[in-house]
């Protein structure tokens, strides 16, 4: 199982920039996988409105391993031909180290403030992937006949992933799995039990078996919830705790982690809600406590 921390989390100080990039340091120097970043445009109790692909932009420039992720980008609010120039610009500025994870989004401020019809997002999200692929893939000649004016279309930088960068599509929807079976090269959740990995894992393989793709190519992954022993949650926490809560011991985040391993979870985030200062003491609270103990027993193979 592969590791990564999002950068939301904390209560960062009114100028976060420097803290966020050093979280990412830290997170690269304990040897996690990915840093990741969520999505909003407009204040919210969820988490910080720093855009993600220009915090994942400054991480790239700072760190030279970790790999950067959405998580997840709202591609409703987006111009699909602006963002895949936006998107394989930083893919080929990191040397290929970006995953994009996508959703539909669920914040109707947001959508009302961007003048973007909620009750469109699913559609929004479909064409955005379609024609993202194909520019990326240098196949706009195939796009079907409503996407006319961009059949001719040539993206202005070609990403260093071939095709472009791998996409996980977010959601607990049915529809959302189908678009992960659809698009993505995984599935990503959020708070879920090792009896809900097993669930979406036998989901993805019955819609993928249904279209004729190999299930195995449909990765899981997922953001978990992580208040280590000795720290306090800051703010609220918005699913379950890893190790049924907060102060949980290691042994006990461990097995957490070990049965979602277990049930085929690849990619596992830590979204950890503590005083921005701490940040580096639980990461490397993690990484010597938890990290080297997790054992994935057997799993669906990814």
């Amino acid at each position: 199982m592969k590791f990564g921390f999002s950068l939301e989390p904390p209560l960062w100080p009114e100028e976060p920039g420097a803290a966020m990039v050093q979280a990412a340091r830290d997170a690269e120097r304990i040897g996690l996988q990915y840093v990741l970043m969520s999505s909003h445009v407009l204040h919210n109790e969820h988490g910080a409105a720093v855009d993600p692909l220009v915090l994942l932009s400054a991480v790239a420039g700072a760190t030279s391993r970790i790999g950067l992720a959405t998580s997840v980008l709202v591609l409703p609010y987006y111009h699909p031909v602006v963002l895949a120039n936006q998107v394989a610009s930083l893919d080929a500025l990191s040397g290929g180290r970006l995953t994009l994870g996508v959703g539909t989004g669920w914040n109707p401020q947001e959508f009302a403030a961007l003048d973007v019809p909620v009750r469109q997002r699913g559609r929004r999200t479909d064409d955005s992937l379609e024609v993202m692929k194909a520019i990326w893939s240098g196949t706009t000649a195939q796009l079907p006949e409503r996407f006319g004016v961009l059949r001719e279309a040539v993206g202005g930088v070609r990403p260093t992933s071939p095709g472009g960068p791998p996409i996980w599509v977010g959601g607990h929807s049915d529809a959302s799995i189908r678009r992960a079976v659809r698009f993505g090269a995984g599935w990503h959740g959020s708070g879920i039990s090792h009896d809900d990995a097993q669930f979406f894992r036998e989901r993805i393989d019955e819609l993928a078996a249904e279209v004729g793709r190999d299930p195995s190519t449909v990765e899981i992954s997922t953001v978990a919830f992580l208040v280590p022993p000795g720290f306090h949650a800051v703010r609220h926490v918005p699913g379950r705790l890893l190790g049924g809560g907060v102060g949980a011991s290691a042994e006990a985040i461990v097995e957490d982690l070990s049965l979602l391993g277990e049930a085929g979870v690849t990619m596992c985030s830590l979204w950890i809600p503590i005083e921005a200062h701490r940040v580096t003491e639980a990461l490397e609270w993690f990484a010597a406590d938890v990290l080297p103990r997790v054992t994935v027993r057997s799993h669906s193979p990814i």
